[in-house]
C-alpha cells in the first residue's frame, strides 16, 4: 500500500510509536524495541504497552490496561473510555510526529489506530498478524488498505495471506527467543511423569482438572508407576487447585517459573487449549489438549470460527499431531485413551517426537523480533528514498 502524500504529520526522523494492548505483546513489543535500537541506537519509542515495553525504554503514554474489556457487558459500558482514548491517541500521534506506528495484537482497537494513522500519513506496520485466518477473514482487505507491512509469527499465515492476494513477511515466532530451549534440550524427560497444565482462568482450571484427575486415576491402574505433576499457574492458589484432586491421588504441583521444566521432564502432557499447546510442541513433548466452553459460547464459536482445529501445533502441521478434546469429548476416559500409547508405547512416543521435530523446524530458530526489526527500518529507508524533498 502506498502511503498518501505526507502533510506534515510524519517527521522521518521521528520516534517509533509502539502499541500493545495484552500482556503478551507487551513482551513481544519489548523485543522488538530492543532489536530496533540494537539498529538504531538513537531511536526512540512513545506508545501504549505495559511494564515491560516500559522497561524496554519505551515512553508508555497510554498504560495498556486502558483496553482491558472482558464480556460483553464490559465491551458496552466501556466504549465511552474506549473513544475519548482514540481521540486522545490521534492527539499523541499528532503531536509526536512519528516516522512509523508499530501494532501489536489487539485489533479490534488497533484497526481504528491504524485508520486514524493512515490518515495523518503515517506508515502503519502490523507485527503478531492478527488470527484472520481463524474468524473474520474480510479484515484482510482493512489489512490491505491501511497498513504497509504485516509480519506474521505463524508459517501458514504467509500462505493464507497469498491465497488472498497480499504479501505479507514470516518473521518466525517469538517463543523461539523467550523460552530456553537449549538449556530444556539438554534435559532427559522422565519415563513415568505424565504432566498436567489445567490452564490459568478459575473457571477452566474448574471445568478441565477433575476430568484431568479422572484421566490420571484410570492411567494409573494401568501403569501403577505414574508421576503426576502440576504447573501452577501465576495468581492461582494451591490450595484452590487441591479442591478439584482426590485425596488418593498424589501429585506434586510445581510453581510457575518451573513450568518449561516440567514440560520438559514430562514423558507427556495433559494441557488447556492455549499458548502452552505451542510451549509443549516446540519444548518436544507430546501434548494431549481439552477445552470447555459454555455451551452458548462454543456455538457461537462453531458458527464463526473457520479453522478445523483449535491448537496451534495442528494448524501449523495441517494435521492432529495432538489429539483435541473439546466440550463433551474432555473427559476423563478419553485423555486417559489418547495417553495410553505415549505412556505405555514406545514406538508411539517415538514417532509423536518426530512430529514436533517437524514442527520446530518449520516454525524456524529464534530472531523475530530482529528480522520484523529489519523489516521495519528496511522498509522506512525505501520510503524516505521515494518521499519527494521539501
Amino acid at each position: 500500500m502506498s502511503i498518501p502524500p505526507e502533510k506534515s504529520f510524519r517527521d522521518p526522523g521521528g520516534p517509533v510509536w509502539i502499541s500493545a494492548g495484552e500482556a503478551s505483546g507487551d513482551i513481544h513489543a519489548a523485543s522488538l524495541l530492543h532489536a530496533l535500537q540494537e539498529v538504531d541506537p538513537g531511536l526512540r519509542a512513545l506508545g501504549m504497552g505495559g511494564p515491560a515495553l516500559a522497561k524496554a525504554g519505551c515512553e508508555v503514554r497510554f498504560p495498556m490496561r486502558l483496553i482491558s474489556l472482558v464480556g460483553l457487558t464490559e465491551v458496552l459500558s466501556g466504549l465511552p473510555r474506549i473513544l475519548r482514548l482514540l481521540t486522545q491517541v490521534k492527539q499523541a500521534l499528532m503531536a509526536a510526529r512519528p516516522r512509523a506506528l508499530v501494532l501489536i495484537d489487539c485489533p479490534d482497537f488497533h484497526f481504528r489506530v491504524a485508520r486514524i494513522a493512515r490518515k495523518l500519513g503515517i506508515p502503519v506496520y502490523y507485527y503478531v498478524s492478527p488470527q484472520v485466518w481463524a474468524w473474520r477473514s474480510g479484515r484482510v482487505e482493512f489489512l490491505r488498505q491501511f497498513t504497509r507491512r504485516v509480519l506474521c509469527i505463524l508459517p501458514f499465515e504467509k500462505d493464507f495471506y497469498a491465497g488472498r492476494g497480499m504479501d505479507v513477511d514470516y518473521v518466525g515466532h517469538p517463543l523461539m527467543d523467550q523460552m530456553p530451549l537449549s538449556e530444556l534440550d539438554a534435559m532427559r524427560p522422565d519415563p513415568d511423569l505424565l504432566g498436567l497444565l489445567p490452564g490459568s482462568r478459575r473457571k477452566e482450571i474448574a471445568a478441565l482438572l477433575p476430568e484431568f484427575a479422572r484421566a490420571a486415576l484410570i492411567l494409573r491402574e494401568r501403569l501403577p508407576n505414574l508421576k503426576l505433576g502440576l504447573a501452577r499457574a501465576p495468581g492461582v492458589e494451591e490450595s484452590f487447585l487441591r479442591r478439584f484432586l482426590p485425596a488418593d491421588l498424589p501429585v506434586t504441583i510445581h510453581p510457575p517459573e518451573d513450568r518449561y521444566r516440567l514440560m520438559r521432564m514430562s514423558r507427556a502432557l495433559l494441557a488447556a487449549s492455549g499458548t502452552v499447546t505451542l510451549e509443549a510442541a516446540l519444548i518436544g513433548t507430546p501434548t494431549v489438549v481439552a477445552y470447555r466452553l459454555s455451551a452458548v459460547s462454543f456455538a457461537i464459536g462453531k458458527a464463526v470460527v473457520q479453522v478445523k482445529w483449535a491448537s496451534l501445533p495442528n494448524l501449523i502441521m495441517g494435521r492432529e499431531i495432538f489429539p483435541e478434546l473439546l466440550q463433551d469429548k474432555a473427559k476423563g476416559e478419553l485423555m486417559a485413551e489418547r495417553l495410553r500409547p505415549w505412556l505405555a508405547e514406545d514406538i508411539a512416543l517415538g514417532q509423536a517426537r518426530a512430529d514436533l521435530a517437524g514442527l520446530r523446524a518449520k516454525v524456524g530458530g529464534p530472531g523475530a523480533a530482529h528480522r520484523a526489526a529489519a523489516i521495519i527500518l528496511d522498509d522506512l529507508r525505501t520510503l524516505a528514498e521515494a518521499t519527494p524533498k521539501r
